[in-house]
């Protein structure tokens, strides 16, 4: 990402419980979730937070299929060396994190997959003779023969990704380029240069999340650290982001760590894009309105702004807002509070993966596993009392588990309103294993109908506290 200069989800009152069924044998690794497919555009090498993500991004990358890891332009020129610097790292430490999950990639196996893109950015470097080895990369992954959708996380400026849609409509059938553009999924930070615009106006059918524009300071996804530069929000638990807590969590702890630098402007901008896609029972990544650790998004067209490159011309995912109670005691309602809600979660995790690299697996803490013993999708009608369980939950390290359940009301499509705080419908026994809620009547917008977001929240009692999650939809009908 290029800067310009100049949950932890809030707990209830958690009570301590013991975990509802036998955890894993300790000390045997656990098996690595369904991977995602991911392509990596980035514009490493100028401001040092695009390191920082490349790191976080390796203690994660037995959740991925990674199918490149492209340098991009930033105002100093190319940096793929960067890019090979923090592989680097993750080969000594790759074995170590084998002992703690399965699924790690070879070091050759992502050194195989680091390109360039062109020299140039931006839409003056779409056309012909604009072809780059990371432009004819991307090609090639989405033409890959595979059924799962290419998740391309842009965290500089998409330049690369839109001279390959643009060869492939020049070389292609209608048909063909729409059944490439829809094996694409995007979510970029922020617009970085005018190819951002053109690429959605040029190709209308590709799934893009992002917040439009030039300037940051607007944008979701500085929720994950901004609060201080350019969001500049209150709410969240800034002393989870600082380069204080990252000397006592992340640096110094093997040769992985040892590539994360300080942060300049703000810490790590980029990795929302990729943590909006780690399985953690919570992020729905086909559903950027449900909500998740990389931020919140809805499906409008969003009206033009002085720090747009130009006018939006149809729908694409984008900013909305979340009411959160924050760090501060205060309900805040603003587009930031989609992320940061969730900093707690995900800082602890990513100190703990960063254990996984040089630890043995009884010196380290593992996510539990969250369940719900209730059916995912339940048919409910105003008045209705709805009981949910989290029976089947443990824990691998045998670890006492605390429950939280909680309406994400944003996320669903029944309108509700609270005059007294942000929480717009209650959960009965919402810090215990077993939980219920009454289909509120009143302070309904009509006709009243609609879904009902309900997550479960399962945090362990190991050292750093690790959460995963379970979400359950209520169908509310007359």
């Amino acid at each position: 990402m290029r800067y310009r200069s100049g949950p932890a989800f809030l707990a209830l009152s958690l009570i301590l419980s013991t975990p509802t069924a036998a955890a894993p044998s300790p000390g045997v690794a656990a098996e690595a979730p369904a991977k995602t497919r991911l392509f990596v555009l980035t514009d490493i090498g100028g401001d040092p937070d695009d390191r920082m993500s490349m790191v976080r991004l390796m203690t994660y990358a037995n959740q991925f299929d990674i199918e490149g890891l492209v340098a991009t332009r930033n105002s100093d020129g190319l940096f793929p060396e960067q890019i090979a610097h923090v592989v680097e790292g993750y080969a000594k430490v790759r074995d170590n994190l084998l002992l703690h999950e399965r699924g790690y990639p070879t070091a050759d196996a992502l050194r195989g997959v680091i390109a360039s893109g062109h020299q140039l950015d931006g839409v003056k470097a779409v056309g012909a003779g604009y072809d780059s080895p990371g432009s004819e990369r991307l090609i090639a992954a989405v033409d890959r023969a595979d059924a799962r959708p290419l998740w391309v996380t842009v965290w500089g400026g998409p330049s690369v990704l839109a001279q390959a849609l643009w060869k492939v409509r020049e070389t292609r059938s209608r048909a063909a380029l729409e059944r490439f553009v829809a094996r694409l999924r995007v979510y970029a930070i922020s617009d970085q240069d005018d190819s951002g615009p053109w690429i959605r106006r040029e190709f209308p059918g590709l799934f893009y999340i992002v917040s439009p524009g030039g300037t940051f300071h607007k944008s979701t996804w500085i929720g994950i650290s901004g609060d201080t530069f350019h969001g500049r929000f209150a709410g969240g638990d800034y002393s989870l982001v600082t380069n204080e807590w990252i000397d006592r969590n992340i640096r110094g702890k093997g040769p992985l760590s040892d590539q994360y630098p300080n942060w300049k402007f703000q810490m790590e901008g980029d990795t929302p894009s990729f943590l909006f896609l780690v399985d953690n029972g919570l992020n729905a990544p086909e559903h950027p309105d449900w909500g998740g650790w990389g931020g919140r998004y809805e499906l409008y067209t969003p009206p033009m702004r002085k720090w747009f490159y130009a006018p939006e011309t149809r729908p694409i995912w984008t900013d909305t807002s979340d009411e959160v109670l924050g760090h501060d005691g205060a309900w805040h309602d603003d587009q930031y509070a989609t992320i940061w809600r969730w900093r707690r979660a995900f800082q602890n995790d990513f100190a703990a993966r960063i254990d996984w690299t040089t630890k043995p697996y009884a010196a380290a803490n593992h996510p539990p596993t969250a369940r719900l013993a209730t059916p995912e999708r339940i048919t409910a009608k105003p008045g209705e009392r709805v009981r949910f369980s989290a029976a089947g939950s443990s824990d691998p390290d045998g670890d006492a588990l605390s429950h939280e359940w909680f309406v994400y009301e944003e996320a669903g499509t029944r309108s509700m309103s609270n005059n007294v705080s942000g929480v717009k419908l209650d959960v009965q026994n919402a810090d215990q294993p077993e939980a219920s809620l009454v289909v509120k009547t009143s302070r309904v917008v009509a006709p009243g109908t609609g879904t009902i977001h309900v997550i479960l929240a399962v945090t362990d009692h190991g050292a750093p506290r690790l959460t995963r999650y379970r979400r359950l939809i209520i169908d509310v009908v007359p």
